[in-house]
């Protein structure tokens, strides 16, 4: 999924179908109360704010977009994905711009990209960004099966995952406003990366090809935020998110506020306060060309032997069996604390 800056696997790093109303009657009753957690949050000032965050939904989000199957460039599913995702984000009465571009992936294949952008209130000045890539690997080359190494990959936490989120947010919105302009973007193209099996040296610049696009050229002129929560790989099995190290470089502060927020709402457990590795992701150019402090929450596996981002990265069994609402709910609630503490 990423280029870290540091050597990408094997080494520990400092670093039934249901019919409509009996499904739309579990998921409701499934959200009408916040879920309780047994992880007590650290004594703080601050009080949880905003709605409870419906997991249930969220996964569902994230089974619909796996359901067109893997979303690779350039492909029908890539397509059709893409208009349900500007769909969902204006039911929810979002404003919402598609960048259409090509873009030039690392062996030189023209890529059709579409940047999804879908704005809460954005008659408001003051805003904040959410983003997470939407696209899927075309390769699991990390995959344990060399026999594997040139499948699509589903893609159901490395791109569904975060997208799942950020709608879950928008429903959420719909119902109990917030008090700032929030900005959605679905960043394409980030997934076509130099894979492993290739003879071409990866110098980084292949991945986040959309956001590197978006950073450029923002769907608005001399756009600005007062900071940017990217979401990667937000729904996995076992997840822990540790503080990862550009967002450190470029935005501390967001990340302080990011991990204090899940205290507060009692999954500090799964957000210590700890290092995470540097990572090549859709932030970095967030950061360093469109001047927005941004942070990644990407999770970390400092004991995985198949990769540092979890087991199923980049492999044929990123799909929806791994998937965990848990992991979803923690993501979730923290964004409402941080989206909804905004004034």
């Amino acid at each position: 999924m990423k280029n870290l800056f540091l050597q990408k696997v094997k080494t520990p790093k400092v670093i039934t179908f249901l019919p409509f109303y009996l499904f739309t009657f579990l998921l409701l009753s499934s959200c009408g109360l916040r879920q309780q957690t047994s992880v007590v949050a650290a004594e703080t000032t601050e009080e949880p704010v905003g709605p409870a965050f419906c997991a249930d939904s969220a996964y569902v989000f994230c089974e619909q977009q796996c359901a067109f199957g893997p979303r690779i460039m350039n492909s029908e599913a890539h397509d059709r994905c893409a208009s349900w995702i500007a769909n969902k984000f204006q039911r929810y009465g979002l404003t919402v711009t598609t960048q259409h571009t090509n873009l030039r992936g690392y062996d030189g294949t023209t890529l059709r990209a579409t940047n999804i952008i879908a704005s809460y209130r954005p008659d408001l000045s003051e805003r904040v960004l959410v983003c997470a890539h939407w696209d899927s690997r075309p390769w699991a080359d990390n995959d344990p099966d060399p026999a594997n190494h040139r499948t699509p990959v589903m893609a159901a936490n490395d791109g569904a995952s975060g997208v799942a989120v950020m709608l879950e947010l928008a429903r959420q919105l719909k119902s109990e406003s917030a008090g700032i302009g929030i900005d959605f973007i679905c960043f394409d193209a980030e997934d076509w990366g130099t894979p492993q099996w290739s003879d071409v040296a990866d110098a980084g610049n292949t991945w986040a090809l959309g956001s590197q696009y978006w950073a450029a050229n923002p769907h608005v002129a001399n756009y600005k935020a007062r900071y940017g929560i990217l979401l990667d790989m937000v729904g996995g099995q076992g997840a822990m998110f540790f503080k990862e190290g550009m967002s450190m470089q470029y935005a501390p502060d967001v990340a302080d506020r990011v991990w204090r927020a899940a205290q507060v709402v009692g999954f500090g457990s799964m957000f210590p306060n700890k290092p995470g590795s540097y990572i090549t992701d859709d932030h970095a150019p967030v950061n360093t060309i469109a001047k927005i402090p941004c942070i990644d929450i990407i999770p970390y596996y400092p004991h995985c032997d198949q990769s540092n981002f979890g087991p199923t990265w980049h492999t044929v069994s990123d799909d929806m069996q791994h998937i965990d609402r848990t992991t979803l709910q923690a993501v979730g609630q923290t964004l409402i604390q941080v989206l909804y503490s905004e004034k």
